[in-house]
């Protein structure tokens, strides 16, 4: 069987939901049997969103061979189970990056280096790079923006010239449009999805299927309008509107013929649709719960929820598996500093401080850190959680009374957190940082090793700096356990404080390999410790 390329484009407005509708058509064609690859081709001109405010592009995803991705990657694995690389996220800045260093060593010699054909080829060089080396049947790659964005229009070129190199019976275009309501007439309008569709077929694309986003279910009647203003059959207009949890789609999908569409437009050859695992995994989510667990996150990006996607994600399924609801409280450690940690933490069953960068709100998190050591609530630290739950027992229990990080405090004579060596004379800010999955060693008897059952784990990680080794034995001293280091004992990977029922706190980002219907131990661990 030839290997099938679709794409996802969106049109009318952002957040859409084109990657979730991408990561469900991947699961729907996973469940079926056939090998599929997810891709995310992103119009900006950084080289990736790794020097980015999370304020401006929500969180960083990485995978595990350490590329810092667009958040969209998230969905894809949560919902494939397929572990992406560096090929599955294409950026504008990674593109011309490419090209102007080939051009610079001379490889485009007595040539005008254009975006036709030099860009465009690069694209689509990734594009069939990254089927070739998954050895997908499918290879699902969703163009960011919207359409009639400038700089979206080298992705579509791209992609149209694709389409008539590999055959239009191996590639096919599915268009996400928002169908809206207006409330001062009572009904929804057609005409932005038209105009869309329109606006595609302006740079040669003719979409082979369309999803329409509504807040509410549509009348057939409007689906059906929207086949015939957009020349595609009725049977390719798939509605789609809200729906809670975002896990309920693939199935809500399934049953309106979306991915027995494409495999009838694609001709692939494949087994029936078996969904009864992650059916089960969303009852759980669904179904009325007994009991109800409040986490707090504090961290200094909570105005913008998705900068932690990944964990708000590993925290709900960690709930579903524990038949709770889940109840997040998002913490500005900002007003922490000013208004003191009783005031927000008082009724949190769980505290979580996540990961982050500069000193923004770094004296609120090392109180939250404080309150859930002196309270006895779970507390569960993620890369920089760990540092800050670190410098507060260095300070409290050590005796350090000006423990702090390097990163916060450049001259500071205590600084239990420091850069590590291999990063200090590392000036440039892109792609540097101690990046993607490394192993750690657990040791035995200590809280980590019996969430995990297992003395090596590989957990994935962004970070520049470590617990210093100048000051290790001293923090041990007081009590507190490095449970999980690197294979060679150099690095410290965890700690954990034994006083505490659940006080637990990793270098490493786990809330990237949580998956619905398989809940990542810490999660799991730290949710039993809060319902507790």
């Amino acid at each position: 069987m030839e290997r099938k390329y679709i794409f996802v484009t969106g049109g009318v407005v952002s957040g859409l939901g084109k990657g979730v509708s991408a990561a469900s058509l991947g699961l729907l064609l996973k469940e079926r049997g056939l090998k599929v690859a997810a891709q995310k081709l992103d119009p900006y001109l950084n080289v990736d969103p790794g020097t980015m405010s999370p304020y401006q592009h929500g969180e960083v995803f990485v995978t595990e061979d350490g590329a810092e991705t667009d958040l969209d990657l998230g969905h894809y694995e949560r919902f494939i189970d397929e572990n992406l690389n560096k090929m599955s996220n294409l950026t504008s800045g990674k593109v011309f990056w490419n090209i102007l260093t080939r051009e610079r060593r001379g490889e485009y010699l007595g040539k005008t280096v254009q975006i036709i054909p030099h860009v465009t080829d690069e694209i689509k060089r990734a594009i069939y790079s990254l089927g070739e080396m998954t050895e997908a049947d499918v290879v699902i790659t969703e163009i960011g923006g919207t359409i009639g964005d400038i700089e979206s229009q080298p992705f579509l070129e791209a992609a149209r010239q694709l389409r008539t190199e590999v055959g239009i019976g191996n590639s096919m275009f599915i268009h996400v449009v928002l169908v809206p309501y207006l409330q001062c007439s009572g009904e929804y309008k057609t005409k932005p999805a038209q105009h869309s569709v329109h606006e595609l077929q302006g740079m040669g694309i003719m979409p082979d299927c369309i999803i329409a986003r509504s807040d509410k279910p549509l009348e057939d009647s409007l689906l059906s309008k929207i086949a015939m203003f957009c020349n595609v059959e009725r049977r390719a207009v798939i509605g789609n509107e809200n729906i809670s949890p975002i896990y309920a789609l693939p199935r809500l999908l399934h049953e309106r013929g979306f991915d027995e569409y494409v495999i009838s437009r694609l001709s692939l050859e494949c087994n029936e649709c078996n969904l009864e695992a992650w059916d089960k995994a969303v009852e759980r989510m669904t179904r009325s719960k007994t009991e109800k667990v409040r986490i707090a996150i504090c961290g200094k990006y909570v105005k913008l929820h998705d900068a932690y996607l990944s964990i708000n994600e590993a925290l709900s399924h960690a709930a579903s598996w524990n038949d709770a609801d889940l109840e997040l409280s998002f913490i500005d450690t900002e007003d922490v500093e000013k208004e003191g940690a009783d005031k927000f933490l008082k009724d949190a069953d769980g505290i979580l401080v996540p990961g982050g960068f500069g000193s923004r709100g770094i004296e609120g998190m090392i109180q939250c850190a404080r309150y859930a050591r002196e309270h006895d609530i779970p507390y569960l630290g993620i890369c920089l959680g760990m540092q800050i739950a670190v410098i507060e027992a260095a300070r409290s229990l050590a005796g350090l009374a000006n423990a702090n990080s390097r990163e916060f405090d450049s001259n500071g004579s205590e600084c239990v957190i420091d850069i590590m060596d291999e990063q200090r004379n590392i000036a440039a800010k892109g792609g540097t940082m101690r990046l993607g999955a490394y192993p750690c060693r657990i040791q035995t008897g200590t809280r980590l090793y019996k969430l995990y059952g297992q003395n090596i784990v590989q957990e994935r990680h962004r970070h520049r700096y470590e617990v210093s080794p100048l000051f290790r034995n001293r923090i041990a001293e007081s009590g507190i356990v490095f449970s999980g280091v690197s294979p060679d004992g150099k690095l410290v990977e965890a700690m954990e404080n034994p006083a505490c029922h659940f006080f637990v706190a990793v270098q490493s980002h786990p809330e990237f390999k949580s998956r619905p219907n398989r809940v990542h131990p810490l999660f799991d661990g730290f949710i039993k410790a809060s319902l507790r």
